[in-house]
């Protein structure tokens, strides 16, 4: 769903009131328009997720992570067909790698999906990472609540793939999902202190592929590792081109969705404060970056020199970009 000028023009028509009433209704084309204004940042965003917060936590979302080239596309699609014969209706957000030229989603994961992506109860929508590390888009948790006050019953983030860094995923999804392909040797190595402590279900994918069954032993080496014990996540076998494995893998993640229903609205207010709480330090982040203080130098200097600590001088930052860059005093501490 590419943005045209006349889509563009609509915003700034948009009437927040109007959006939220559509959102709430299920309309698609306010769906499409709400999602657009939040994803920009717009007034008319900001409004509507005003309006949408009291319709929050319905929805079971479930995140779709993994190394790049491990079938994650492939994979939701089927997952979406699934879903839907169940009876279930399905959002999809699908975070692509911007484009190094015009900054927006390079749109390859609409196109696997595509079959998928006129049916009466799905709703697909690419956003660009616009270079965000982490595998996520900024505007993700904004754009799952829109989707979750439309009424869908899973809505599915299926994240750039970007290795360790995806831990990120489970700040938004309840349920996680991590996408591992046969072959990976060493880059199991590499994720096995990030992804794999947030995993709620492994896949091993393409199972038709040789080293499958490598694959799977360690996983189920590395599990054995995790420090929560407790919660021990299963180890599924898929060949989403044939189907194989699918309804096993909905099957596992309605399980735990049960198992979550009652702390739906939990989880929506978990989200909300993982939000505020990354707004604020990208908000930080900016002000700092922008800022052209005298006393911001001087404070780089003295961690330099080692006249102050790491964490004075953080301290000091933050009350810095708070008071807008105006003078702070080292004896404020």
């Amino acid at each position: 769903m590419n943005r045209t000028g006349s889509e563009v023009g609509d915003q700034l028509k948009l009437q927040p009131d109007e959006s939220v009433a559509g959102v709430l209704r299920g309309d698609r084309r306010s769906i499409a328009r709400a999602i657009s204004a939040v994803e920009n940042e717009t007034e008319a965003g900001r409004a509507i997720m005003r309006g949408i917060h009291p319709h929050l936590g319905r929805a079971h979302v479930v995140g779709v992570t993994g190394a790049p080239g491990a079938g994650k596309s492939t994979l939701v699609s089927e997952l979406i067909g699934e879903f839907t014969r169940g009876g279930k209706s399905v959002g999809v957000i699908a975070v692509d790698p911007s484009s190094p030229f015009s900054g927006g989603a390079l749109l390859g994961d609409r196109i696997r999906m595509d079959r998928h992506a006129l049916g009466e109860h799905v709703f697909i929508r690419s956003l660009a990472s616009r270079g965000h590390l982490g595998g996520l888009s900024r505007a993700v948790f904004r754009v799952v609540d829109v989707l979750d006050a439309a009424g869908f019953d899973v809505i599915i983030v299926e994240t750039v793939g970007a290795g360790q860094s995806e831990v990120e995923i489970a700040d938004v999804a309840d349920i996680r999902v991590v996408v591992c392909p046969p072959g990976l040797g060493d880059d199991i190595q590499a994720i096995k202190a990030g992804i794999l402590e947030i995993a709620d279900i492994f896949v091993v994918s393409k199972c038709d592929l040789p080293l499958a069954d490598r694959t799977e032993l360690e996983l189920r080496y590395m599990v054995g590792l995790r420090k929560d014990r407790a919660r021990e996540p299963r180890i599924l076998r898929v060949t989403a081109t044939s189907g194989e494995g699918i309804a096993e893998l909905v099957e596992e993640i309605e399980s735990l969705a049960r198992a979550a229903g009652r702390r739906r609205q939990e989880g929506s207010r978990n989200r909300m404060r993982r939000m505020i709480a990354q707004e604020v330090g990208n908000a930080v982040r900016q002000r700092l970056h922008a800022m052209e203080s005298e006393t911001f130098n001087q404070l780089c200097e003295a961690l330099a020199r080692g006249e102050l600590g790491h964490d004075e001088a953080v301290q000091a930052a933050i009350r810095l970009a708070v008071n807008g860059g105006a003078g702070t005093e080292r004896g404020n501490n």
